[in-house]
């Protein structure tokens, strides 16, 4: 690895050959007790997933799929018109109980680690900021992580994730249904509105999630939608 990162062998079963280029990263949490246990699962030819990479919560960080295979991660999902997520996309799942278990802020350590992954992983495929996403982004009726902690501006000041909007934030004035169009042409799937709305504010609103569509919503999802999204990361 270029960075010299030191990244430990732990192959699983689990998984088949890549019917696509990859363009996407998504980040997990494990959302199991602990790491122990989501190592296991994820090597476990019964449980049938699997990501291409763990990230501790110390920092270490286990491959468990080489990138040119087709991991079990993402399930059901949707991105940017892509539906085989799986066979588009590069894994990561970052050690954190999650929501059922008592979802927690992730370590610096762990961060400082996710950093420099994502940095390779996004320059060896040439992957656009609006391609590193959560599994909430492109599943959000079944899922909610890397959750409301996760700390994507970390990401975004070194570009490798779109920036909260928080300059020359306009009003565009949106019914409900024309922000649910809006948010279907950003990337979202949006068969379940609520679910959407939610997954969008957990990404980039995370300190107040209601599934509602307000000023605040229409403003950032604009900006998004713009050539090039200011903010303060």
């Amino acid at each position: 690895m270029d960075s010299g990162l030191t990244i430990i062998e732990a192959p699983s079963p689990n998984f088949d050959e890549r019917a696509l280029p990859v363009s996407i990263i998504v980040l997990h949490y494990t959302g199991m007790q602990d790491a122990e246990s989501a190592i296991h699962r994820l090597r476990d030819p019964a449980a049938k997933v699997s990501a291409h990479y763990l990230v501790a919560e110390d920092g270490t960080i286990l491959r468990l799929v080489n990138e040119d295979k087709r991991a079990w991660h993402a399930g059901r999902s949707h991105w940017r018109g892509t539906t085989d997520i799986n066979s588009a996309s590069v894994g990561i799942e970052i050690v954190n109980p999650g929501h059922e278990f008592g979802y927690r802020p992730f370590p610096d350590e762990q961060i400082a680690s996710v950093i420099p992954l994502v940095a390779e992983i996004k320059q060896r495929y040439a992957i656009t900021r609006g391609n590193v996403v959560g599994h909430s982004d492109i599943a959000p009726a079944r899922k909610q992580d890397p959750g409301e902690l996760f700390p994507w501006h970390s990401l975004a000041r070194l570009r490798l994730a779109l920036p909260r909007p928080t300059k020359n934030l306009m009003d565009p004035g949106w019914t409900d249904a024309g922000f649910l169009m809006a948010l279907d042409r950003f990337g979202y799937d949006v068969t379940d509105p609520e679910a959407a709305v939610t997954a969008f504010q957990r990404r980039f609103r995370p300190e107040h999630i209601d599934g509602e569509i307000d000023m605040e919503l229409r403003c950032i999802l604009l900006a998004l939608l713009l050539p090039k999204p200011q903010g303060d990361d």
